[in-house]
């Protein structure tokens, strides 16, 4: 396709780093800037469907993105899911988004885990100055993360995953006059997964609490001549709660706080220099601590950094579900509000998720698109291809 305006903006504003703002308004638009966003998308229907809530729901083969560690309570010796999401299809044809995730169990404690998270922005249409085409590239970005999960007691479980992360928006062009060259980053995720069991209103349930700091690690640049910029580094928490209502019927509550662990922008004057908030270039360990107290509006505008993801889900008779959600990010960081609705159906060895998502403020990429997964118990399967 010709020239897509959207790959290019994505291209310079990995290269040029974060924005300067020069106002103390508290209400100034403020967001956080990272490359690499895509890692911060929900790659799965499920979770897509409840407000892109998943620290704490019940395991499931795409929790790599989610909580690694839920892996040690998930039920089966083995799966494999897929899933797909056309992104900004509203506007342009072939910018997609591809998860590959899989899990084995070692014993009845240990799970080892991987995935692949693919991200395409199409076809980016290079011109010189009088408009004449000089180079066509395809920009791509993935991650390849390897997972280790550890029940340490009945309730309570660890997990770790380390990611590859490889980012190419420009195929080595030349911008500036200067080269380009993809972006690598090396991090890590931190999780933990606490269940209990339960009474509540004389009916069974489950209370699950999750934890996981996401993408710790090296920052990235797109230039030698460029200074490196962060990858989404984030800290998320959440709970649910699951009630059976009988034994056909199966209710879930769950909400998830999620929070950036990379600096806020400061404010500067016109001479370039700081006057309120923290120095932005800084390295990871400082940038992480820092990330709690660094806003320039100090307390408030800290407050207004944390996301909320709020989500339910239904299922009947454990092979029909029906989900639903809300987003909500404050219209300073970003202003992404929106609703998400989807379903789920479960058969012998295998399970389909749809999940769809309704803006309530600005547009977003994922607007009226409906999105997919499929997911492959393995042991299932194999006891339903065997003879009896």
């Amino acid at each position: 396709m010709k020239n897509k305006a959207i790959a290019l903006l994505l291209a310079f504003i990995s290269v040029s780093g974060m924005s300067k703002l020069s106002s103390q308004d508290p209400d100034v638009l403020n967001a956080i800037q990272t490359v690499v966003p895509f890692l911060t998308i929900a790659p799965d229907s499920r979770s897509g469907a409840m407000g892109d809530a998943g620290v704490a729901t019940s395991p499931d083969i795409f929790s790599m993105h989610w909580n690694p560690s839920k892996f040690a309570f998930i039920d089966g010796k083995g799966g494999v899911g897929i899933s797909y999401s056309p992104w900004l299809r509203n506007l342009v044809p072939d910018i997609d988004i591809a998860y590959l995730s899989g899990y084995s169990r070692i014993d009845s404690r240990q799970v080892i885990s991987g995935s692949l998270l693919y991200s395409s922005l199409g076809d980016v249409v290079f011109t010189d100055e009088y408009g004449n085409m000089m180079q066509v590239f395809k920009a791509n970005e993935f991650s390849i993360d390897v997972g280790y999960s550890r029940l340490f007691s009945e309730k309570f479980s660890g997990g770790t995953a380390f990611r590859f992360i490889y980012s190419n928006l420009t195929g080595g062009y030349y911008s500036g006059g200067e080269a380009t060259k993809p972006g690598i980053s090396f991090a890590a995720d931190i999780s933990g997964y606490y269940q209990t069991d339960a009474t509540l209103f004389s009916k069974d349930a489950l209370f699950a609490f999750g934890v996981n700091f996401a993408n710790i690690g090296s920052k990235m640049s797109y230039s030698d001549s460029q200074t490196s910029d962060f990858i989404p580094m984030t800290l998320r928490l959440g709970t649910s709660g699951t009630i059976d209502l009988d034994n056909f019927n199966q209710l879930t509550l769950t909400i998830d706080l999620g929070k950036f662990l990379v600096p806020t922008p400061p404010v500067y004057n016109a001479d370039m220099e700081i006057v309120a908030g923290k120095d932005p270039n800084v390295s990871v360990p400082v940038a992480i601590f820092r990330s709690f107290y660094d806003a320039p509006g100090g307390f408030k505008e800290e407050m207004r950094e944390i996301t909320y993801s709020f989500g339910t889900e239904y299922w009947y008779n454990n092979q029909f579900a029906i989900r639903a959600g809300y987003f909500h990010e404050h219209q300073t960081k970003g202003n992404r509000k929106y609703f998400t609705a989807g379903a789920g159906f479960k058969l012998k060895g295998f399970t389909i998720d749809f999940s769809y998502l309704m803006p309530r403020t600005n547009n977003h990429p994922l607007a009226r698109t409906l999105r997919f997964s499929l997911s492959f118990d393995i042991n299932s399967m194999r006891n339903v291809s065997s003879p009896t």
